[in-house]
């Protein structure tokens, strides 16, 4: 078998090719055979040694991966052998608020999935939905999680809410898919006209160009007749205009992009949090409960990710170029033969 490992801070450089036995699972363990993953921002942010978790020096990298049980170990009750699963990016955490004891990452503190077989605990598996592909399915783990939990968490999502989510990253894309099967009215902004037609194409009720409109929390308001949106769910930033475009007592959900220095680190006012009267969700993924729940929806409703490439296994660096060029719509996946 066949891993990536990394060096945590040297980019690419740092990114080897080894080969290994393939591993038998202990108690209470399951071996994944991975038929996919995928990759996003936050792979570039490992690569790069700018994460705000601790890496370990050698970590087989990859947090999103989706595959088939082919081992279990001893006193494993909740898949078999030939279940189709994808691997949690916090194995640790199973329910309730995010924790730091719970902080134990693929790709990051534990080895994770840019691997041929990966070695699960079976809390760290969720079964996956039958209509979709194993690259389907890599694609959820990440950037689908936080979006369940960034529209799920505070007040409840109800039938007529208004939601405005940042950009058309991976994130985005599933709060714009998920937001609209919960009947609400959705507002995205982009960079430019081809995706904003695709970005309609989705469902998308308003979209917003942010280049040609820089104040866009001001168009925000006059979208929703001077009320702002039931929630946000910011990704990319700048908080404050997330802020100013959020209702009072609505929820702005704020993903950890900032911390690579995003536009969203600036500096906020306190008296504008406190004007705001909206509530502020930091988000960190997700937990195995959101997974669970979302794969439901997700099979209820055949939902279908949005995929941009598929990268062969052997590609991987070029994958890795490709995320990091940008312009991109959709999630970059990477197939096993």
């Amino acid at each position: 078998m066949r891993s990536y490992h990394l060096d945590p801070g040297h980019g690419l450089a740092g990114l080897t090719v080894q080969e290994h036995d393939i591993p038998e699972p202990a108690r209470g363990q399951v071996v994944v055979r991975v038929r996919a993953n995928s990759l996003g921002f936050r792979d570039l942010m490992v690569l790069a040694g700018n994460y705000p978790l601790p890496i370990r020096p050698g970590v087989v990298p990859g947090c999103e991966g989706a595959g088939e049980v082919v081992a279990v170990g001893e006193d494993v009750s909740r898949v078999r052998p030939g279940d189709r699963v994808a691997a949690t990016v916090f194995p640790r955490w199973l329910d309730g608020p995010f924790r730091l004891d719970n902080a134990a990452q693929l790709g990051t503190m534990v080895d994770g999935m840019l691997t041929d077989y990966a070695v699960l605990g079976e809390d760290g598996v969720v079964p996956i939905p039958e209509h979709l592909s194993f690259e389907e399915a890599a694609a959820l783990p990440l950037a689908a999680v936080t979006a369940w939990n960034a529209l799920t968490s505070g007040s409840p999502l109800r039938p007529g809410d208004s939601v405005l989510t940042l950009g058309s990253g991976g994130v985005s894309l599933f709060v714009l898919q998920f937001a609209k099967l919960a009947g609400a009215r959705v507002i995205v902004t982009t960079s430019g006209a081809a995706k904003a037609d695709r970005l309609k194409a989705l469902g998308a009720d308003d979209v917003i160009n942010y280049r040609e409109d820089p104040e866009w929390s001001e168009t925000v308001r006059a979208l929703t007749g001077g009320v702002g949106v039931d929630r946000v769910v910011d990704s990319t930033g700048p908080l404050e205009q997330s802020l100013k475009s959020a209702a009072f007592g609505g929820d702005v959900a704020f993903v950890g992009r900032w911390l690579s220095g995003a536009a969203g680190a600036r500096p906020i006012d306190p008296a504008l949090l406190f004007r705001a009267g909206a509530t502020l969700h930091p988000i960190a993924t997700g937990s195995r409960t959101h997974f669970v729940e979302l794969a439901r929806a997700v099979e209820v409703h055949r939902v279908r990710p949005v995929l941009d490439r598929v990268f062969p296994f052997e590609d991987v660096p070029e994958a890795f170029r490709y995320v990091e060029s940008g312009g991109g719509f959709g999630k970059v996946v990477i197939t096993h033969d």
